[in-house]
Formats: structure tokens, C-alpha cells, sequence
């Protein structure tokens, strides 16, 4: 049972980064010297590289690229965790800055294999590819990036200019935002909030809590538009002059696509289908208004809770809510999840300069992937636990593959930690029997569906105009418009939508260090929504070959890895099934009304 009493956060675990790195500065060092012994090696290889190439030769070269991966991975890691535990650290901002100077350096000497990899003649490559086993998938796909990769002078200067730009600027974002406090939105509080902590007054059974909650972050947020508005122009100016200027990809999301080995029909097709049912949850919001009793939802109210009183889940039991759902379906996977705590690999807790959100981090393919929540108590946080566990469990079944490898593709990367999270929903489901507790629960996954679908959706909408926009110029307040124009579209005529969302985008992470991201996570939701559908049909039968989807990682195509799942990701019969599925959850909220 919930409780009405949070979890204590000074009981929550931190993850111990030891695995990683024992002693930074030491082992920076260390790992240093072994990078450039092992990047010298493969520098001694290349007088022998040649169109005909012996295999022998080709095998050593991929063994050391394959070691300088993994120590760069390592030391990576360490350097982006550390920074996320607290991004005020002095300290840890340091050593992330030395990390990435080291690792440009790095991939820069070391870049003359991959581009003598794809300038291969087609015939030399397949007869070099007969033994590359897991390795082929990784070989295969710098092949496919041949038309848009540069010379060796001109990609190593952008390797160098991404430290002190891109990556830089992205580091930037998270100081600014990750340091700002805000006021809490009930009166009389006079401890400052982070944002994550203010979040979660944007489901307060109080309209005007909510309403203030909102203001609040948004207030602070647009007090420094002028800036992160310039940043996000910065970035999607780079993105212009690296991906469609010098690379020649055909658009702007075409450069993310390529990288994730999607068809850029296959995202148009997903795109045009969750714009197209947009009506769907304009009828869920409707329907939400008359269970919460609110004449009519304003972009306060989305995420309003019903009138029962808010619950409370301590850490405790969230683990054992999500290990029993995960154990009910495979003991396999709650193995797996069990083994981030084993392995100290969590933190869990909510401290001043911790990055906001949640994240999993899988390193290589042997170590226990490492999550980060800012866990506060409430049922969205359990959901969220079961999701990134769900990342976890994803990275650990690939764990036989290559470094290059073991990582799904991008919207493939969304599917073991969308489904932990329907596992968990499910399972809370079949526990209850009275309709205002399955109204409650159906509420609250409709609310999440949104979230991760149709929102995500039109974040990506909004990046397709921003990043025309911005090629032809434009300023920081016609893009706050454009958002705004694309909310109304998105809400219809039932969600009235005050005009301070015109600077909800600037808040927004994932558009600013990864533009397109977004659209992973309408993929990776329809599609286990199709996956779920197949799983309740066919029962048992479904679990292995579930398995070996996630035990694939990125061996294959994301289409070759769901062919035998029976999945056309060009297709918009598929995409619509999944909103055939929410569509029927709709219904079912309906029933609950009578």
C-alpha cells in the first residue's frame, strides 16, 4: 500500500562510481597513457592499409579501435555522471572540460580507420566483413555514412571545434538551468526549490498551486529567454552548417535518422500519424476535465490528479512494485533490475546542482549500467523507475556484443524501458477492483501516453519549423510564437493555453543537446503499445522472442531487428494501432463515468 508519508531522501541510494574510475585523477592519467600506447599501435597499422588489405591486418586495427572505445567510454562515463551528481562542482566541471579535450584528441588520431574503412571498394569490405561477427552491423553503418563524411583534415577539425562548441555550449545550458532555484508555489514556503522538486506541484490537487508551480518555472525560465534562446539558435545554426552544408544530408532531421538507421519515411509516417490523432487525446482531456470537476482544463490542469487524496510510495516499495512486475513477466529482467542495486549503480535522491530528470547510463557491455532519478514519492517517479530499470535490463541483455554494439538504436532504446513501464501499469491494474481506483490508474497512464507520444511529437514539429526558421533568420520571440501556435494545434479548443507557454520550448533539454530526440519516444511508446496488444494474445509464446529483440541491442537495423515481430515501421496502419489501443483506453475512462 502507498503511503501518505515521502520517502526520506537522505535514505536514498547513491551510486558509487568507483567501477568507473577509483581515483579520477590518477586513473586519468592512467587511462591516458594506455589510450595514446593503443592509438600509437593503430597509428603503425596504417602504412599497411590498403585496398587490399589482409585480413589479419584488418582484425588487429578493429581489436585496438574496439579497446580505444571502451577505455574512452570509461573515462566518458565517470566524467558525465560525476558532473550530473552535482553540476555546481567545480571540480567535476574541470574534469569533464579535460575528458572531452583528451577524447577529441583521441578520436582524431584514430579517425584515418574509419574513413580508410569506407572508402574500401565494395568487394574488399564484404570479404573483410565474413568474420567480423557482432562487429558487422557497427562497420556496415559507417559504410552507410560514406556520403556525408568529409576528409580526414576537416573531421578532425570538427572533432576539435565540437569541445570548445557544440559540447561546450551544451554544458553551458545544463550550468545556467541546473542552477536556477525557484519560489514554491504554496504560500508561506521559504525554501528555494530546483526544478525538479517544483515539477511536482504541477499534479497538486490545487488549481492555483498548479497554476503558481507553472508560472514560477516559466517566469524564471523567460527571465533568461534572451540567452538560451541565443544558445538554441547557436546550436541549430551548427547542426545547419555541419549536417546540410558540409555532410549534404536532405534535411535537418534527416542528419538524426541517418544515425538512428531509420527511413525518413518511416519518421514522416509517425510524425503525420500522431498529428492526425491528436483528436484522440483532445477527447481524453475532455473526459478529464468532467473527472476532476474543472469546467475547463487550462495547460495548468493537464497533469491535475482526481480528487482522492495523493499518495505516497516510499522508495522501498517502488522497488518492489517495479521487481515484482518485472518478475511476474521474466525473472531474467528482474535479475538484471536487481543488479543495479547489488552493484551500487542508483541515485535515487534529490540534492541542490543534481541534473534534473532521470537517465541510465549503460557503459560497456560487461558493467552494470548506472541510473540517476530525483525521486520524490509520488506514482510518476515509481513509473519512471521501472522505466530507466527497463533501460538497464536493455543494455544488459546485449551485454555479449561489442562496445560498438550493445546500444539499441535511439528509438529502439526506448522499447525495454517503455514496456517495464507498462508491465508495472498492468500489474497495478489487475490489483484493483473498484472503478474509481481503475479510473484513477487509467488517468494516470493516459496522462503518461500523452506525455510521451503526441508531446514528444510536437516538440519534434517544432524543431522541423525552428530549424527552417533559423536558417532564414529569425528572432528568439517569433520562435516562442511558433511554439505557441503548434500548442493551440495540439490542444484544440478544449485546453485554453495561456501565452507564457510560448517559452515552455527553452526548457526543454533534450531539443537543445540532441535535436530530433524526441521522436525516439513516440516510437518507442506506439511501439510497445503494438508489442503489449501482441503479448496479452499470444501469452508465453511472446517472452522469448521479446527477449531477443532486447538481446540484439544494435547488432542489426532497427527493421531487420523487428522483422521477426512482424513490424513495418513505414506503415501507418502500424502507427495507428497503437492509437487504436489509447483510443480503446479512452473508451474505457468513459466507462468509468457511468
Amino acid at each position: 500500500m502507498a503511503t501518505n508519508t515521502p520517502s526520506t531522501p537522505d535514505r536514498l541510494p547513491q551510486w558509487n562510481l568507483k567501477k568507473l574510475l577509483a581515483h579520477p585523477d590518477k586513473d586519468f592519467d592512467t587511462i591516458s597513457k594506455t589510450l595514446d600506447k593503443k592509438v600509437t599501435a593503430l597509428e603503425k597499422l596504417r602504412p599497411s592499409l590498403k585496398n587490399n588489405t589482409s585480413s589479419k591486418t584488418f582484425e588487429a586495427g578493429l581489436q585496438l579501435t574496439e579497446e580505444i572505445a571502451a577505455s574512452s567510454s570509461r573515462l566518458g562515463a565517470y566524467s558525465h555522471l560525476w558532473f550530473a551528481q552535482n553540476t555546481t562542482n567545480q571540480k567535476a566541471r574541470s574534469f569533464e572540460g579535460k575528458v572531452r579535450n583528451r577524447l577529441a584528441n583521441v578520436a582524431n588520431r584514430g579517425l584515418f580507420f574509419d574513413l580508410w574503412w569506407q572508402q574500401l571498394p565494395n568487394k574488399t569490405a564484404q570479404q573483410l566483413l565474413a568474420n567480423t561477427a557482432s562487429m558487422r552491423y557497427h562497420l556496415t553503418s559507417l559504410r552507410r555514412l560514406k556520403p556525408h563524411t568529409l576528409t580526414e583534415p576537416e573531421e578532425r577539425i570538427i572533432n576539435i571545434k565540437n569541445t570548445t562548441g557544440r559540447s561546450a555550449l551544451d554544458s553551458l545550458y545544463d550550468v545556467l538551468t541546473n542552477r536556477l532555484t525557484f519560489t514554491s508555489p504554496e504560500k508561506g514556503a521559504s525554501t528555494p526549490l530546483s526544478r525538479e522538486q517544483l515539477s511536482g506541484y504541477f499534479r497538486h490537487p490545487s488549481a492555483m498551486i498548479r497554476k503558481r508551480a507553472y508560472q514560477e518555472v516559466l517566469q524564471v525560465y523567460s527571465g533568461h529567454s534572451d540567452m538560451l534562446g541565443e544558445i538554441y539558435k547557436t546550436l541549430v545554426a551548427d547542426w545547419k552548417n555541419e549536417g546540410i552544408d558540409l555532410r549534404h544530408h536532405a534535411s535537418p532531421v534527416a542528419v538524426r535518422n541517418i544515425h538512428n538507421d531509420i527511413p525518413n519515411e518511416a519518421v514522416t509516417t509517425l510524425l503525420s500519424t500522431c498529428r492526425k490523432n491528436r483528436g484522440i487525446f483532445q477527447e481524453f482531456f475532455k473526459l478529464k476535465a468532467k473527472i476532476c470537476k474543472i469546467k475547463k482544463l487550462t495547460r495548468y490542469d493537464i497533469y491535475a490528479p482526481t480528487k482522492s487524496p495523493k499518495t505516497s510510495y516510499p522508495f522501498d516499495q517502488a522497488k518492489k512494485l517495479v521487481f515484482n512486475a518485472y518478475e511476474q513477466f521474466s525473472p531474467t529482467l528482474a535479475k538484471h533490475a536487481q543488479q543495479v542495486f547489488v552493484d551500487r549503480h542508483i541515485d535515487a535522491g534529490t540534492t541542490p546542482g543534481k541534473a534534473g530528470g532521470a537517465f541510465c547510463y549503460s557503459v560497456l557491455p560487461k558493467l552494470t549500467p548506472y541510473v540517476l532519478l530525483n525521486y520524490t514519492g509520488d506514482a510518476r517517479d515509481v513509473a519512471t523507475l521501472a522505466h530507466e530499470l527497463g533501460h538497464a535490463v536493455h543494455g544488459m541483455m546485449a551485454q555479449h556484443h561489442s562496445v560498438f554494439t550493445f546500444h539499441s538504436t535511439l528509438p529502439l532504446a526506448e522499447t525495454a524501458s517503455v514496456f517495464g513501464e507498462q508491465l508495472l501499469s498492468q500489474a497495478l491494474l489487475q490489483e484493483v477492483s473498484s472503478p474509481r481506483m481503475k479510473q484513477r490508474l487509467l488517468l494516470g497512464q493516459l496522462d503518461d501516453l500523452f506525455a510521451t507520444i503526441l508531446r514528444q511529437a510536437y516538440f519534434v514539429e517544432f524543431e522541423n519549423q525552428a530549424h527552417e526558421q533559423i536558417a532564414k533568420g529569425t528572432t528568439v520571440n517569433d520562435l516562442a510564437k511558433t511554439y505557441l501556435g503548434l500548442l493551440k494545434e495540439q490542444f484544440g479548443r478544449g485546453v485554453t493555453i495561456p501565452d507564457e507557454f510560448q517559452w515552455e520550448w527553452i526548457t526543454i533539454p533534450h531539443i537543445y543537446r540532441s535535436p530530433f530526440y524526441c521522436y525516439a519516444y513516440s516510437f518507442g511508446n506506439l511501439l510497445v503499445l503494438a508489442l503489449y496488444q501482441r503479448y496479452q494474445k499470444e501469452g508465453k509464446a511472446f517472452i522469448p522472442k521479446y527477449l531477443d529483440l532486447l538481446a540484439g541491442g544494435g547488432s542489426k537495423s532497427p527493421q531487420d531487428l523487428l522483422k521477426p515481430l512482424g513490424v513495418n515501421m513505414c506503415s501507418e496502419q502500424f502507427w495507428q494501432s497503437g492509437f487504436d489501443r489509447i483510443e480503446t483506453m479512452v473508451g474505457d475512462l468513459e466507462k468509468t463515468l457511468n
